[in-house]
C-alpha cells in the first residue's frame, strides 16, 4: 500500500478518482475476488454464504463479512475505498457546482465570531472563531468585561496533526484555578479526561479514559467522574479522584446494563448528583459538594416507569417526576428527608404540556414547557406565588436555556431560532420582565428574513391523528405549484424535531427548492405519549406518519413524487430505509446519514454499544414476538427487487453509534436486488470522524456542498446553479 500511495501522490486528483479502484484490487486480489468495477460502474461486493444467529430463525446473510474484523479488514478497507471512488468519479461533473456552494455557504458565515461572554465565579467566559481556523478559542476574563483576555483552550492547537478533534465537557473548578475537559481525537466518542492548571498552563494528561461525564466538588481539587465499559460503552462506574494523589477510588458501579450513569452539579454548587437512567426509570444519588469524602445518598430507589430529577435552592430540592402522568408534574421536598412521602406539588401535570426542564435560581426557577409542539420558557416567583411567561412573535420558532452558571442572578439567558430568525441570545431581566437582544448568528451576504415564509401544516394520519408539518420557502408558498421539496424527520427516543436557522439552507432554498420538517410520531415533539405511540410495537406508525406527510404534500400541489427528496439521519436514517421499502414510488431521493438499517443483526449482538440498553425503545429480538416485529420492518431484511429512488448513503468508519458494516452491507444488498438504473452513492469517512461527520466547520461545508450539489442534480436544478434573485 505504500507503493499504491506513492503512486497515487504523483498523479492528479481527476486520475486518482479513475485509478484508485483499480489499485485497491490490485493490492488485494484474492479478498477482492468477486468485486468488479470501471470508471462509470459501482463495486460490486462479493457474496459468502452466511447466516446469522437471529432468534427463532436464522436469515441469509452474505455481507456478514464487512463486519470481519472490523477496520483492520484489507478486504473491507479496499471495497470501502472504491465506494468513495465510485461517488467521487459519478459525481465529478458536478464540482464546480460544489465549489460555487462552499464558497456560498462561507461567504454567510463571519469567520471572526465571538459568544457573548457568561458569568461563572469571578470570571466572564466565551469563546470565539479566528478566519481559516477550524475550532473555536475557549477565553476568560476575570473580574469585568474590561479585562485582558485570558486564553484557557485553544481547540485548533489541541487538534494540530489530528484528522479529528472533538471537545466533550469544559468544567472550571469553582476558584477558577483548574480546567477539567474531555477530548476524543478518533470519532468514537471514547473521550479522555485531562486536567489544567489555569494559573501554570500546565496540563495532566490522561487523567482518566472513557470519561462521560465530569464535575468539580467544591474543595476545587476533587473530580467526579463516570467512566464507560469498553466494549459497549455503556456509562457504568463513578470515581473520586483527588489532583496529586494518583488515587482513583471507585464510589459506585451500575450492574443493571439497561442502565447508563451521569454526574452532575447542582446550579447552587451545593451538590453533586449521581442519575442512574435507563429509556425508561431513573434513580438519583446526590452529596454535599464541600463533602466529597462522603457516600452518596439515595434519594428515592428506581421503581420501573418512575423517572424523576432534582436541582436545588434554599432549604429544598426541587423534582422533576412523572409519578402521576407522563408528562410529569414539580414537587418540592426538605433536603433534611427528600423521600417520596415529604414532596409537596408546587406544578401539577398536565396532560396536554410536558414539563421538559426546570432550571433553579436563588430567588426564582425556570420552567421549560412544551405544548403543541412548541417549548414555551416560564418564570416562577415562588415567594411572590407569580409566574410570567416569555412569549415568542412567530408561530413556529425553538428555544433553549442559554449559559446561565451564576445561582445569584435575575437575568436568564435563553437561544431563540426559527426557520428564518438566525440563533440569537437574550437576556431576560426576571424582574422587569424586559428582555434584551445580546447578540444574532450574522448572516454575510445581504440575507433579509423578509423573504423567506414559514408555516404550519398537518397532515392526517389513518387513525385519525394530525401529523404537524413545518414548512419554510423563499417567497409566498402556493400550493398547486408543484416545487422542488426536502422533507426531514426522525421520530425517535423521545427526541423532538425542534425547527432550527439553518445559513447553509439558504442555497437551497434561494434555488427554488422547499423545506419540510415532519413531526412525526416516536420524537417528543408533543410530549412523551407522541413518544410512546412510535416505540417498540407501534415503531412502524413513525414510517406510515412520514409516508402520510410526504403524501399530503404531494397531494396539496406543493410538490410531486419526481420532485420530492427526503433525508435522515443514525435512526432518522431507519426511517428512511424504511420507507423506501414501503413505498419506493413516493420520492425522488433519498439522503441517508449514519443510517441504523440493520436492526436485527446489531439488536440482536449484546456486545455492540448501546444494544442492551435499547431494548426499551426497539425491543429485545431474542423475544419471538419482537423479533417477528422488528423483522417485519428492519431496512436491510426488507430490500426487494424494486425500482428505488436515488440514494447518497453517508457513513464514517469510527462511528460508535451505528457501526459503519451497517450502511456497508444496506448498500451491497440494494445493489444486488434493486432494478432500476437510479444512482446510488455511498459515501465514508476512512479517516478519524465520528457519527455526526466531521469536526472542523469548513470540513462540514465541504461534505454539504457535496450533497447538495447531488440533491440538485437530482431535482433537476443544475440549470440553477446560482442562486435566484
Amino acid at each position: 500500500m505504500i507503493a499504491i500511495a506513492s503512486v497515487l501522490g504523483k498523479v492528479s486528483p481527476a486520475m486518482k478518482v479513475r485509478i484508485a479502484p483499480a489499485l485497491a484490487i490490485l493490492a488485494f486480489p484474492a479478498l477482492f475476488l468477486g468485486c468488479r468495477m470501471t470508471d462509470q460502474s459501482p463495486p460490486i461486493a462479493k457474496k459468502i454464504p452466511a447466516k446469522a444467529p437471529t432468534g427463532p430463525h436464522s436469515l441469509p446473510d452474505e455481507y456478514a463479512w464487512f463486519r470481519d474484523d472490523q477496520r483492520s479488514d484489507p478486504g473491507v478497507l479496499s471495497h470501502l475505498k472504491a465506494e468513495n471512488a465510485y461517488a467521487d468519479a459519478v459525481t465529478k461533473p458536478l464540482t464546480e457546482l460544489r465549489e460555487t456552494l462552499y464558497k456560498e455557504m462561507l461567504g454567510r458565515i463571519k469567520e471572526d465570531e465571538t459568544q457573548v461572554p457568561y458569568k461563572f465565579g469571578a470570571a466572564f467566559y466565551y469563546s470565539r472563531t479566528e478566519k481559516d481556523k477550524q475550532y473555536p478559542i475557549h477565553c476568560r476574563k476575570q473580574g469585568t468585561l474590561d479585562a485582558p483576555e485570558e486564553v484557557f483552550l485553544d481547540e485548533n492547537k489541541l487538534s494540530e496533526g489530528k484528522d479529528f478533534f472533538e471537545l466533550g465537557d469544559l468544567a472550571t473548578s469553582l476558584d477558577g484555578l483548574w480546567l477539567a475537559y474531555t477530548s476524543d481525537t478518533l470519532g468514537y466518542r471514547q473521550y479522555t479526561l485531562h486536567a489544567k492548571d489555569l494559573k501554570t498552563g500546565k496540563t495532566l494528561e490522561n487523567i482518566a479514559e472513557r470519561v462521560t461525564s465530569v464535575v468539580w466538588a467544591a474543595d476545587h481539587q476533587t473530580l467526579f467522574y463516570v467512566t464507560e465499559d469498553p466494549v459497549t460503552k455503556r456509562a457504568s462506574q463513578l470515581f473520586r479522584h483527588q489532583l496529586g494523589s494518583g488515587t482513583h477510588t471507585l464510589l459506585f458501579t451500575e450492574s443493571d446494563e439497561l442502565y447508563s450513569l451521569g454526574v452532575t452539579r447542582t446550579r447552587s454548587n451545593a451538590f453533586v448528583c449521581l442519575e442512574s437512567q435507563s429509556k425508561t426509570t431513573s434513580e438519583v444519588r446526590y452529596i454535599a459538594a464541600d463533602k466529597p469524602l462522603e457516600d452518596f445518598k439515595l434519594m428515592v430507589p428506581r421503581k420501573e416507569g418512575h423517572e424523576y430529577y432534582l436541582d436545588h435552592r434554599g432549604d429544598a430540592f426541587l423534582i422533576r417526576t412523572n409519578d402521576q402522568g407522563k408528562s410529569f408534574r414539580l414537587v418540592q421536598a426538605p433536603i433534611q428527608d427528600p423521600s417520596s412521602q415529604n414532596w409537596r406539588e408546587i406544578i401539577p401535570c398536565r396532560p396536554t404540556v410536558m414539563l421538559e426542564d426546570v432550571d433553579c435560581f436563588a430567588s426564582y426557577f425556570v420552567c421549560l414547557e412544551r405544548e403543541n409542539g412548541l417549548l414555551q420558557i416560564t418564570i416562577h416567583h415562588p415567594e411572590e406565588n407569580t409566574a410570567d411567561k416569555i412569549t415568542f412573535p412567530e408561530p413556529v420558532y425553538s428555544v433553549r436555556q442559554g449559559q446561565n452558571h451564576d445561582f445569584e442572578t435575575t437575568t436568564f439567558r435563553f437561544f431563540y431560532q426559527s426557520f428564518i430568525t438566525p440563533d440569537s441570545v437574550y437576556d431576560y431581566d426576571v424582574g422587569t420582565g424586559k428582555r434584551e437582544l445580546k447578540k444574532q448568528q450574522a448572516v454575510l451576504g445581504g440575507y433579509s428574513p423578509d423573504a423567506y415564509q414559514s408555516e404550519r401544516l398537518y397532515a392526517t394520519a389513518s387513525d385519525g391523528t394530525r401529523i404537524p408539518i413545518s414548512l419554510l420557502s423563499k417567497g409566498k408558498l402556493e400550493p398547486g405549484h408543484k416545487h422542488p421539496l426536502l422533507l426531514e424527520a426522525y421520530g425517535a427516543y423521545g427526541i423532538p424535531s425542534d425547527v432550527e436557522f439553518s445559513s447553509d439552507r439558504l442555497s437551497l432554498l434561494d434555488r427554488g427548492v422547499v423545506y419540510a420538517l415532519a413531526h412525526v410520531r416516536g420524537g417528543g415533539d408533543l410530549g412523551k405519549e407522541w413518544h410512546d405511540q412510535g416505540k417498540l410495537f407501534r415503531k412502524k406508525t413513525t414510517f406510515s406518519d412520514f409516508i402520510t406527510c410526504a403524501e399530503h404534500l404531494v397531494e396539496q400541489g406543493f410538490t410531486t413524487s419526481d420532485k420530492l427528496a427526503i433525508t435522515g439521519g443514525s435512526a432518522g436514517g431507519l426511517l428512511m430505509g424504511a420507507v423506501a421499502n414501503m413505498r419506493p414510488d413516493l420520492f425522488k431521493l433519498i439522503v441517508s446519514y449514519v443510517p441504523f438499517v440493520d436492526v436485527i443483526n446489531t439488536m440482536m449482538d449484546e456486545t455492540l454499544p448501546l444494544t442492551v440498553g435499547e431494548y426499551l425503545e426497539w425491543g429485545n429480538p431474542h423475544e419471538p414476538e419482537a423479533y417477528a416485529y422488528m423483522r417485519s420492518y428492519s431496512p436491510y431484511d426488507n430490500i426487494g427487487r424494486n425500482a428505488y429512488p436515488s440514494m447518497l448513503v453517508r457513513s464514517a468508519l469510527y462511528d460508535s453509534q451505528v457501526g459503519y458494516w451497517e450502511p456497508a452491507k444496506y448498500v451491497a444488498r440494494l445493489r444486488e436486488l434493486k432494478t432500476d438504473k437510479n444512482p446510488l452513492l455511498f459515501k465514508i469517512s476512512l479517516e478519524p470522524s465520528g457519527h455526526g461527520g466531521a469536526s472542523g466547520r469548513y470540513d462540514r461545508l465541504r461534505d454539504t456542498a457535496f450533497d447538495y450539489a447531488f440533491m440538485l442534480k437530482e431535482l433537476g436544478l443544475l440549470k440553477h446553479d446560482k442562486p435566484r434573485g
